[in-house]
C-alpha cells in the first residue's frame, strides 16, 4: 500500500464521522510493541486508531524478511475487505506508539454497515481499495502459489484466487533456472504448491488452501440461517443481495467460486447499463462487493452434495461432510460444461483444454494458435477476445449457419476478422500433442497447429446432488405452476400451490440455468434470482 495512503485508503473524517464510528468500538490503551491482529488471526477485528501509531507489516517469510506496507497514526483505521468476508488476516498490525485505540467486533462492523450508509459507503470503498493495492508489492507473498503452466490443477488454483481477489504471487515452476528449484526446495511430485505465510502446502487445491484462509464454510452447530443460495454465478449473486438487503440471513455457497459461467466471459456487450461492454471477470467482482457490503457469507469452494428436509428445517450436507442449517433454499447451481467425446480428451483436459477465455486462460496461449468450439455468444466472444491477444483463431461450429445462435454483431466481426478462420459444419475429431496439446484434427480443415482449446459447447445441468425434487427428462428442476402433478397431495395439505420459482419441495427454489425454462442469458438470470426471493419472504411468512 505504500507509506502514503491515497485518500480513497485512508479518507479524511470529520469530527462527526469518526464520533459515530468510534461509537461502534470498544476502547482500551496499548503500549509500542502490542500487536493489534497478527498474520494467521482468524474473524480479527476492525481497529480504530485514536492517538496511537501503528505500522502494518507483511511477517517475515523463511526467504525474505519483514515488510513494513504503510504506517498509521490517529483518526485512522486498520483493516482491509477480509474484514468483511471472513478471511484470515494475512498482515500483522504493530503499535509504534502507545495511546488509545478501538476494537470493533465483527457484528458492530456489520451493524455499521447496515445502518449508517455514509459510513458504508466510506468503509468498502476504503477497504476494497486497500485490498486492490495488496495484491502487487511485498503482501503478494503472503500466498505463493508454484506449478506447472500447464497443469489443470495449477490453473484452478489461480482461477480461485483470481475471482476471490486474493492478494497472491504466481511462480511457473517451468520457468525457474535449476537454482532457484533447489532453493524452494520443489519436487514435481508435490506441484501445486501453495506457500502460505511462507509454509509450504503441497499437492494444494482451493478447498485445501480456502481451509487454511478461513474462507471455507464455519457455522455453528445451532445455528439456522434464513437462506442459503446454492451456486455463485449471476442468478446466485443477485439472489444473495437481495436476500441480505431485505434482511434475510444469507449464506452463498459455491463448488468453484464466485462468478459461474459469467466469470468465464471476455466481454458482455448487451448487459443493461454497461454501453462500453463490460467483463465478465469485472462484472461478477462488483456482485461479490455488492454481496459483502450486505453482510452475505461467501463461502467457496464448497459444493453442495445433499439437500433434505429434517423436520422444518432445511438442510444443505457439504462435500466435506458439513451441514448448513436453513429455514430456505435458492437453488442456482448452473450447468456443468460439456465436452467433446474424444479419446485423448481426458489427457489434454490437464494442459490445453479450456472452458474459459478469460486473461488468466489467454496468458496460457499468448500469440500463439488456437481452436475454438462451439457456434453460440460465448464462442464469437471468446475467438475476438483471442484474436485481439494475438492469437491465430479457428472457430469449429457444427450447423451451416453460423447466425442461428449467435448475434448479428457478432456474426459480422467474426466474418470481418482476418484472424480468424470460420468452420462452419464442421466436427473436432482429434487432438495431438507431445505432452502438451500441439494440434487439433478438424474434420473440414484436417489437423491444425494449436496451443489450446475453447471449447463452449453448452452445459448439463448441475442436479445430479438434488434428490426428491421433481426435475424434467433433461435434468433442469421444475419450478411454479410447471411442478408435476404427483406432488399435488403435498401442496394440499399445506393449503396452497407452489410459488413463482418453487420446485416441488416448499422452501426450495430454483432460478437461473439450472430451472427450466429459463432464458440463458445474464440479465435474465440476476431478474430470476431477485424474484425469487419475494418468493422465500413469502414462504417464510406463511
Amino acid at each position: 500500500m505504500g507509506g502514503n495512503l491515497d485518500p480513497v485508503m485512508a479518507p479524511t473524517l470529520t469530527d462527526a464521522q469518526w464520533e459515530r464510528l468510534c461509537s461502534f468500538g470498544t476502547p482500551m490503551d496499548v503500549e509500542a510493541g502490542d500487536y493489534l491482529f497478527r498474520s494467521g488471526d482468524a474473524a480479527y477485528e476492525m481497529a480504530l486508531i485514536d492517538t496511537a501509531e501503528i505500522e502494518i507489516v507483511r511477517d517475515s517469510l523463511w526467504w525474505v524478511g519483514e515488510a513494513v506496507i504503510t504506517r498509521m497514526g490517529p483518526r485512522s483505521f486498520a483493516g482491509e475487505l477480509g474484514l468483511l468476508n471472513g478471511q484470515s488476516a494475512f498482515l500483522s498490525a504493530r503499535v509504534t506508539r502507545g495511546g488509545r485505540v478501538l476494537r470493533v467486533p465483527q457484528a458492530e462492523l456489520r451493524r455499521l454497515m447496515a445502518e449508517d450508509d455514509e459510513l458504508c459507503d466510506l468503509l468498502l470503498h476504503s477497504l476494497w481499495a486497500r485490498r486492490e493495492s495488496l495484491r502487487d508489492g511485498p503482501a503478494a507473498l503472503t500466498l505463493k502459489l508454484v506449478g506447472a503452466r500447464s497443469s489443470r490443477d495449477f490453473l484452478a488454483l489461480r482461477r480461485f484466487a483470481e475471482r476471490f481477489g486474493l492478494a497472491h504471487t504466481v511462480v511457473e515452476a517451468d520457468a525457474l533456472d535449476p537454482a532457484a528449484a533447489a532453493h524452494h526446495a520443489l519436487d514435481p511430485e508435490d506441484l501445486p504448491i501453495a506457500f502460505i505465510q511462507g509454509e509450504p502446502l503441497v499437492r494444494a487445491t482451493p478447498g485445501m488452501v480456502a481451509e487454511r484462509l478461513g474462507l471455507s464454510y464455519q457455522g455453528h452447530a445451532d445455528e439456522i440461517v434464513d437462506l442459503v443460495v446454492v451456486g455463485g454465478g449471476p442468478a446466485g449473486l443477485a439472489a444473495a443481495i437481495y436476500g441480505a438487503s431485505e434482511g434475510l440471513s444469507t449464506v452463498l455457497l459455491d463448488a468453484v467460486a464466485p462468478g459461474g459461467q459469467a466469470a468465464a466471459t471476455s466481454r458482455i456487450e448487451n448487459f443493461l447499463g454497461f454501453p462500453f461492454g463490460v467483463s465478465g471477470d469485472d462484472l461478477i467482482g462488483q456482485a461479490s462487493l455488492q454481496a459483502l457490503k450486505f453482510g452475505v457469507r461467501v463461502y467457496a469452494p464448497c459444493e453442495a452434495v445433499k439437500l433434505e428436509r429434517v423436520d422444518d428445517v432445511l438442510e444443505v450436507t457439504l462435500a466435506d461432510g458439513r451441514i448448513v442449517h436453513t429455514r430456505s433454499v435458492i437453488v442456482t447451481s448452473g450447468a456443468a460444461y460439456r465436452t467433446l467425446a474424444l479419446a485423448e480428451w481426458d489427457r489434454f483436459e490437464r494442459s490445453g483444454i479450456y472452458y474459459a477465455a478469460t486473461p488468466l486462460e489467454v496468458r496460457q496461449v499468448l500469440g500463439s494458435p488456437v481452436v475454438v468450439v462451439g457456434g453460440a455468444n460465448s464462442a464469437g466472444q471468446a475467438s475476438l477476445y483471442l484474436a485481439a491477444n494475438g492469437c491465430p483463431v479457428h472457430l469449429v461450429v457444427r450447423g451451416g449457419d453460423l447466425g442461428s445462435r449467435m448475434s448479428t454483431y457478432l456474426v459480422d466481426r467474426l466474418v470481418e476478422d482476418p484472424r480468424i478462420q470460420v468452420h462452419t459444419s464442421s466436427r473436432v475429431v482429434g487432438l495431438d500433442g507431445e505432452g502438451d496439446l500441439q494440434r487439433v484434427r478438424i474434420d473440414t480443415a484436417g489437423a491444425v497447429d494449436a496451443r489450446g482449446l475453447f471449447c463452449f459447447i453448452g452445459a448439463e445441468p448441475a442436479t445430479t446432488w438434488l434428490r426428491g425434487i421433481d426435475l424434467d427428462g433433461d435434468g433442469f428442476v421444475r419450478t411454479g405452476a410447471d411442478v408435476a402433478a404427483y406432488s399435488i397431495s403435498l401442496w394440499q395439505r399445506l393449503g396452497r400451490e407452489p410459488l413463482p420459482f418453487e420446485t416441488s419441495v416448499p422452501r426450495v427454489f430454483a432460478a437461473g440455468d439450472v430451472r427450466r425454462g429459463s432464458m440463458k442469458r445474464v440479465a435474465a438470470a440476476v431478474g430470476e434470482g431477485s424474484s425469487a426471493v419475494a418468493s422465500v419472504h413469502r414462504a417464510l411468512a406463511l
